[in-house]
């Protein structure tokens, strides 16, 4: 029994959502891959994918193993590079998480440059605004703006991140302009629920931190701008898209002698992934793209 083609199999399945397709994409006949996955829940004594007639999914199992087992699969096909390869040259697949926002303003620009420069190196790039474990979930590199760290994890910081409390002036008109945060109570919030709706901030007497209560919640700050643009409230933003918003006026900021804590833009690297070299050639290149946070430097599109 081929445990290691048995892997590729159920994840390709899972990929895929279906064992016909897996096989095509694999160039087998699907009794095969089918027969592939069968040996490989028969070893493990789990049931990995629930099947009917007209649908294929992952057990609760098998969408448990699936990050491990990608992890798994990589480390396996990187060792067959690895001794393939008679140089440390960057070259090979890498999975790669970022934020959202984040990506679609910057990331997505420095990850082409990097593949310019590293032709030989391809991207499977996931974007999503929450914490997650690289390690436990088949990740190459993460990059998070969140503050949870995990075991067997390497953080490297990157740049520091600020925020900013902004309005436009027809809601600053219409609603006045608070003068402490706990009078944001009485406003229009516009909130990025993944932080959470308590909002912190530092002063010259102290902290302070309010209970918001959002009149929207969004996990993806672009949604808040423009709320925000289209007068519907206050929304606490990241300064990649204040800074260009407070240019050119569409925003004005709020509360500027109360500061919200400092986040930190970080590489989250599984321990085992670092050496890599075309993983160390990403985080090296992400290091010297972020020594200056872009977001000071470039005004992008709004």
């Amino acid at each position: 029994m081929d445990i290691v083609q048995n892997l590729k199999a159920f994840l390709a399945v899972a990929q895929t959502g279906s064992f016909s397709a897996a096989a095509r994409q694999a160039g087998l006949a699907t009794s095969v891959l089918t027969k592939r996955v069968d040996q490989l829940e028969a070893q493990t004594r789990t049931k990995l994918f629930l099947r009917t007639t007209r649908r294929l999914t992952l057990t609760e199992d098998g969408s448990r193993w699936l990050g491990q087992v990608r992890t798994v699969v990589a480390d396996v096909d990187e060792l067959l590079l690895e001794a393939a390869r008679p140089t440390q040259d960057a070259a090979g697949a890498m999975r790669v998480k970022v934020p959202t926002t984040l990506a679609v303003r910057y990331l997505g620009d420095m990850l082409g440059r990097f593949q310019r420069r590293h032709p030989k190196v391809t991207l499977d790039i996931v974007l999503t605004d929450r914490a997650l474990n690289p390690a436990e979930e088949g990740f190459d590199l993460a990059v998070s703006v969140f503050p949870e760290s995990f075991s067997g994890v390497v953080d490297v910081p990157l740049c520091a991140l600020n925020r900013t409390l902004c309005a436009s002036a027809d809601y600053l008109a219409r609603h006045g302009t608070p003068q402490h945060p706990r009078e944001l109570a009485k406003h229009q919030i516009l909130n990025f629920y993944p932080t959470g709706a308590t909002w912190r901030f530092e002063s010259a007497t102290g902290p302070v931190a309010v209970d918001v209560r959002p009149r929207m919640s969004a996990n993806d700050g672009q949604v808040l701008l423009a709320a925000a643009r289209a007068g519907n409230g206050i929304a606490l933003l990241p300064n990649y898209l204040a800074l260009p918003a407070l240019r050119t006026g569409s925003v004005a900021a709020v509360l500027e002698d109360f500061s919200p804590p400092e986040l930190w833009v970080r590489l989250l690297v599984p321990e085992r992934r670092v050496l890599v070299p075309r993983v160390r050639a990403l985080m090296d290149f992400l290091t010297e793209s972020f020594r200056s946070p872009p977001w000071e430097q470039i005004e992008p599109n709004e």
